[in-house]
């Protein structure tokens, strides 16, 4: 198929909004489904896993397609939610443009400034859906207007809605100048309402001179002849959207399928086809050229994969956007971020969870290849003639930490393989072990994400995982200078068991660790005997005096001792190491040291006074501030034992504007009233 004749559209917005929904509609209108789904039933087209169906919201991207007036329109509906904004990164990669599903409440959700900010920020075309118009509170009219509000002349009214009993219940088409009403089975023309005959003519000299400023021939058009026919007034409305400048706004209900055929209709006439799409970055690897890639049927092969979906029953399925060329069952194609070749066996296009095999996909187009070996979501896929690699699809920061374990040690395994396997599917989760305190964290972007990773497990994999809050990897050094003597001796009969040492503590270390030094002289410790010393000391500083936790910015000096020609053995000397390491603590004012990290958190203005009053609780120390525009940007440096649910924290104060990202600065003392509190609770542990 030309990609003349493509649409792919991402379906954005704030979670709840009826994303899921409108999808069903253009489904079902489109004649890709014979009866409309509703997600309250769990039987739609885009939500069909075990976690979807039962918390009755989309958790990760799915796309499906149909056909309208000629037109292949490819959907991929994605999770409106804060936690899953790594799909919104991978649909955002696959299509051209957007549209914004949002609710009919007389306000700009959270989600859907987001969403527009984002599209605005990377210049994705988009439309603006105002979904729920039928429902009991609704209002278009002021749901319209607070868009226009926020984005100013923007905000393109295609449609001047007819407002009866206070509901939107049809549309004069300010273009056409035609009136629709709404019916259950699509729409139903009718005279204009003379009362809005007026007000449809202001919009649409809005709309010529809209349309007019997004080019110089359209503009010299204007000044000519004071007006613009339609098919300039269309083809400068698709200008503004390729460039930003226009967002259309129309509405509808997408359960009760009202004004969703008008979308429709809008996305194949304004809506940019694939060749029409801004390029994507790439690098030719055999020169390290930076390109730029416009869909080309022409040249060779070369696509993304922008998701991952691993069946345990039917193996990994890997969704691809082809960006040029052609590419066809059993092709032999260059993986580029693994730089080896992997062999197309199967090619599908998707509808939800089902797959249609085809022959080859082209460019435009999104389908799915199945059982690819080694590539995975990112990763680059091209012919041997042409290397190329696209840009990475950048995740946000994973800032939301948990440590993760099986229920059932049996299970350990089947857990931890699971997750490797989800991974795959969710590169916007990451999993680490940390070595000092043995857990296994994984790390995600909230709490709701991370539950259906869990969810996941069991429904999946058949295993079951819970989730604690981290340990924090405290530890333990000594803040005065002291000496003391190790005396190990045992006789029992045979052979004995005979060593002392004398041992100067005191803080420092070269490697920040641990230090040791020998200063003995006369063979009072013999050399041989030196390295049990070191590994006593070694030993025994895994556990310091105060809660167990290691010793740190230790420097020991090995400066006397003793031994006996013949009951001297290595045993010994490291018992007696470890005897003076206890006796010396206990008189060196040990103290606690926690980890400090340096925090880089963005938020609007209106919310710096409650972020900068939140850090100081947290005792916190603000470092600088860094402002630009609307945003201001906190550096500081925080306790990470302050910071367990800052990513929930920061959400529910900036809702949802604020965020962050952090890395380990170094270690400091823990105030004293703190660190009785930690040593109390670990030694009842």
């Amino acid at each position: 198929m030309s990609n003349n004749l493509i649409r792919n559209v991402a379906l954005i917005g704030h979670g709840g909004a009826g994303k899921t929904s409108l999808a069903e509609a253009i489904l079902f209108n489109g004649g890709a489904i014979d009866k409309l789904g509703k997600v309250v039933s769990g039987n739609t087209v885009m939500d069909f896993t075990a976690e979807e169906i039962e918390r009755k919201t989309s958790v990760s991207l799915a796309c499906a397609y149909t056909n309208w007036n000629g037109v292949k329109i490819n959907i991929v509906d994605v999770p409106g939610f804060y936690d899953f904004e790594g799909e919104f990164e991978e649909a955002v990669r696959a299509v051209g443009s957007a549209i914004l599903v949002a609710d009919a409440c007389g306000f700009v959700s959270v989600g859907a400034e987001k969403a527009i900010n984002y599209c605005l920020k990377r210049h994705v075309p988009l439309i603006i859906f105002v979904n729920g118009i039928d429902k009991e509170n609704a209002d278009y009219v002021k749901t319209a207007d607070a868009f226009k509000t926020m984005y100013g002349r923007k905000i393109a009214t295609m449609h001047a809605p007819i407002i009866r009993n206070g509901k939107m219940q049809g549309y004069v088409s300010v273009v056409s100048g035609k009136a629709y009403e709404f019916k259950p089975s699509g729409r139903e023309e009718i005279p204009v309402p003379q009362e809005m005959e007026s007000d449809v003519a202001a919009l649409k000299n809005g709309l010529i001179e809209a349309a007019a400023e997004t080019s110089d021939v359209l503009l010299e058009k204007f000044f000519e002849s004071g007006w613009l026919s339609n098919d300039d007034i269309i083809a400068g409305i698709k200008q503004g959207l390729r460039s930003g400048d226009t967002i259309p706004i129309l509405g509808g209900s997408a359960t009760q399928n009202i004004g969703v055929i008008n979308l429709m209709n809008e996305i194949v006439d304004i809506m940019p086809s694939p060749s029409e799409r801004r390029p994507v970055a790439a690098t030719l690897l055999e020169t390290g050229e930076k390109i730029k890639v416009f869909c080309d049927e022409n040249l060779p092969f070369a696509g993304q994969i922008f998701k991952t979906v691993v069946d345990p029953f039917a193996g990994k399925l890997s969704y691809i956007r082809v960006f040029t060329g052609l590419v066809k069952v059993g092709d032999t194609v260059y993986d580029a971020a693994n730089d080896k070749e992997e062999k197309i066996g199967a090619l599908y296009l998707l509808k939800g969870k089902k797959q249609e095999s085809v022959n080859s996909l082209s460019a435009g187009e999104i389908g799915a290849i199945g059982k690819l070996s080694d590539a995975s979501t990112g990763d680059t896929l091209c012919n041997e003639k042409r290397k190329i690699k696209f840009s990475e699809i950048k995740m946000p920061p994973a800032v939301y930490a948990m440590a993760i374990r099986a229920k059932r040690t049996e299970e350990e395994d089947k857990v931890f393989s699971g997750l490797n396997k989800l991974r795959e599917e969710d590169k916007s989760f990451v999993i680490e072990k940390n070595v000092e305190t043995g857990e296994t964290v994984i790390k995600g972007l909230g709490e709701t994400q991370l539950d259906v990773i869990c969810q996941k497990l069991k429904n999946k994999y058949g295993c079951s995982a819970e989730l604690s809050v981290p340990e924090i990897a405290y530890k333990e050094t000594i803040t005065a200078k002291t000496e003391a003597e190790g005396k190990h001796k045992k006789q029992s009969g045979g052979a004995g068991q005979f060593g002392v040492v004398n041992i100067r503590f005191e803080a420092g270390a070269q490697d920040g660790l641990f230090e040791f030094v020998d200063e003995t002289v006369g063979g009072s410790v013999p050399k041989p005997f030196i390295p049990a010393v070191e590994k006593g000391l070694r030993e025994a500083i895994k556990q310091g005096p105060l809660a167990n936790y290691p010793v740190v910015n230790l420097k020991c000096t090995l400066f006397d001792g003793k031994y006996h020609p013949v009951d001297s053995k290595e045993v010994a000397f490291v018992s007696a190491a470890r005897l003076a390491f206890d006796d010396a603590m206990t008189r060196a004012k040990p103290v606690l040291l926690e980890p400090i990290y340096s925090y880089r958190i963005t938020v609007p203005s209106d919310y710096l006074g409650d972020v900068l009053g939140d850090i100081s609780k947290r005792r916190g120390r603000v470092l600088g501030m860094d402002p630009d525009g609307e945003q201001q940007t906190i550096f500081a440096e925080i306790p990470l034992a302050e910071m367990a649910n800052y990513a929930m924290d920061l959400r529910s104060m900036t809702q949802a504007r604020g965020k962050f990202s952090g890395e380990f600065a170094r270690y400091e003392t823990v105030p004293f009233e703190i660190q009785e509190k930690i040593t109390a609770a670990r030694k009842k542990q």
